[in-house]
C-alpha cells in the first residue's frame, strides 16, 4: 500500500464529530462546572499575583487548565479515558468560559472581578466536589478514597494555573475554606446516597450544603488553620477596611491577593 493510500485508510478513521454529549449521567452538571471553572481560569489568569504578561492564547489556555484540569485528572484517576476529551463539549464551553473571563476581567473593575471569581468558584466547587464523589462512588472506591477524588476533582485545575503562574497553590496556604468546602460536600453527597435518597436529591442537597458553607465561610471570614509560623516572620497589625473577606488582612496580604498593586515607596528607594 502506498503512502498516499495509508494516509487516506487514517484520515478515514478520524472520528471529526464523534462523542458530543450534552445531557445524561450528570453532563449538563459536569460541562457546568468546567464553563464556571474555565471562566475562573480566565479571571485568575488576570488577577496581578497572577498575570505574566500572558498572550490572548495564553489565557485561553489557562481556562482550559482550570476548567477541564479536574475533570481529567478525576477520570485518570479512574483509570478511563477523560470525559472532557471524548466529548468535544467539554472543550467548547471551556473555551466559551475563557473568553467571558477575559472580556470580564478586561473591562470590570478589579474588586468586582474579585467578587464574581468568588462566587463563581462558590458554585463550581461544590459542583465538581460532588461529580467527583459520585464518579468515584460508581468506580466502586472505598469511603475514604471517594473523599479523594471530591477533594482533587475541584481542585487540581486551580493548582495547574497557580505552578503554571509561579504562585503557591491555593491548596496549601490560607484561604477561605476551599478544600474544606470540597471535603464536606463530598462527604454530605456520601451521606445522602448512603440514606437512600433519589439521585437528584441527593445532588441538589450536597450541593445547597456545599455552596452555603462556601458563602458562609467567605462572608464570616472563616480559614483553614495556619500552621505556626517559624521565628523571625514579621506580623503587621494594618488591618484594611475591605469587608469581611478581608478582616484582619494586612496590606502586604492584600498584595498578595492580587487586590492591590503596591508601588514602591519613595523614601525607602532613596534609602
Amino acid at each position: 500500500m502506498s503512502g498516499q493510500s495509508q494516509a487516506l485508510v487514517v484520515a478515514s478513521g478520524v472520528m471529526w464529530w464523534h462523542g458530543w454529549k450534552w445531557s445524561g449521567s450528570f453532563t449538563a452538571l459536569d460541562l457546568l462546572a468546567a464553563l464556571t471553572n474555565a471562566l475562573n481560569g480566565a479571571l485568575l489568569a488576570r488577577r496581578p499575583d497572577h498575570y505574566r504578561n500572558f498572550t490572548v492564547l495564553g489565557i485561553m489556555f489557562m481556562a482550559l487548565l482550570m476548567g477541564l484540569g479536574g475533570g481529567i485528572t478525576r477520570d485518570v484517576l479512574l483509570n478511563k479515558i477523560p470525559d472532557a476529551l471524548a466529548n468535544p463539549a467539554y472543550i467548547v464551553v471551556a473555551l466559551v468560559g475563557g473568553v467571558l473571563g477575559y472580556a470580564l476581567a478586561h473591562d470590570s473593575d478589579r474588586l468586582f472581578r474579585e467578587g464574581l471569581f468568588q462566587f463563581v468558584t462558590s458554585l463550581a466547587l461544590p459542583l465538581y466536589a460532588i461529580t467527583g464523589a459520585q464518579a468515584a462512588a460508581k468506580a466502586g472506591l472505598p469511603v475514604l478514597g471517594i473523599l479523594a477524588i471530591a477533594a482533587i476533582a475541584p481542585t487540581a485545575g486551580h493548582w495547574y494555573v497557580d505552578v503554571s503562574c509561579g504562585v503557591p497553590p491555593k491548596q496549601f496556604i490560607r484561604n477561605e475554606w476551599y478544600v474544606t468546602v470540597a471535603l464536606f460536600t463530598g462527604l454530605f453527597w456520601v451521606i445522602c446516597d448512603s440514606a437512600g435518597l433519589a439521585v437528584w436529591a441527593s445532588y441538589l442537597a450536597a450541593f445547597v450544603v456545599g455552596y452555603s458553607l462556601r458563602m458562609l465561610a467567605l462572608y464570616n471570614a472563616w480559614e483553614e488553620p495556619l500552621a505556626r509560623a517559624p521565628t523571625g516572620v514579621h506580623v503587621h497589625d494594618d488591618h484594611p477596611f475591605l469587608g469581611r473577606k478581608l478582616k484582619g488582612k494586612s496590606q502586604r496580604q492584600i498584595a498578595t491577593l492580587g487586590l492591590t498593586v503596591r508601588e514602591p515607596d519613595d523614601s525607602q528607594a532613596e534609602e
